[in-house]
């Protein structure tokens, strides 16, 4: 009997019906997979979705497989690709926030993938609490946001500045950023995990893409 709900290419079992379930489609994670697999998953997608994501792409990765799918768009900086139709919704209102230039590249991430399913996404980059006068001047856009995403690495101290002074949910993203004793982006896994001030989550470390998937389950 034909087994439903994924196609079996063999090297991948592709999830069809993950997009009737969460509503949105399974999304192709780039690392450990050759330019022949991702060609035959893309190829297989595109019959049941117009949505497909790809993270995690190497520019070398991307520029060949743009000779096979011309429309296929990328982010450098975030290192995701995106190929279909985006989503002009303009929902709802996230704000990403970085504790410094070096965290850009994942919340880039998480500010791509909401912007390309239809959120409303603004920015603010680089204060950190080594800094910690250059959280004032944005206090009001923090504290209007709907959903906020924080991004930090280090010990990660900025989460608990933010919830202590915002009442929307914050969802936090510890990055690999640091020397030797934050051991890979531990240290700030630990550091929001333990934050004191209540109203935030935490995600895996450098993950933006979950952070701005579950940015984009709060704003539906």
């Amino acid at each position: 009997m034909k087994p439903k709900g994924f196609i079996d290419l063999e090297f991948v079992k592709l999830d069809i019906e993950r997009e009737r379930r969460k509503g949105l489609p399974e999304i192709i994670y780039a690392p450990g997979k050759t330019i022949n697999q991702l060609k035959g998953i893309i190829k297989e997608f595109k019959k049941y979705t117009n949505l497909i994501f790809i993270s995690r792409l190497t520019q070398p990765q991307f520029k060949i497989l743009k000779k096979s799918y011309p429309k296929l768009k990328y982010f450098k900086i975030s290192q995701l690709a995106f190929l279909g139709k985006e989503i002009n919704a303009n929902r709802g209102n996230c704000l990403i926030i970085t504790a410094g230039t070096s965290d850009i590249p994942v919340a880039e991430e998480a500010a791509m993938f909401l912007e390309i399913l239809g959120n409303k996404v603004e920015r603010i980059y680089d204060i950190g609490v080594a800094g910690v006068h250059r959280i004032t001047p944005y206090k009001d856009k923090i504290r209007k946001a709907h959903v906020l995403i924080v991004v930090a690495g280090m010990e990660a101290a900025l989460l608990s500045i933010i919830s202590g002074i915002c009442p929307s949910p914050i969802i936090g993203v510890p990055t690999s950023i640091g020397y030797g004793a934050s051991f890979r982006g531990l240290s700030a896994l630990l550091g929001m995990l333990n934050s004191c001030a209540p109203g935030s989550v935490c995600v895996n470390i450098d993950n933006g893409l979950g952070a701005g998937y579950f940015a984009h389950l709060i704003n539906k």
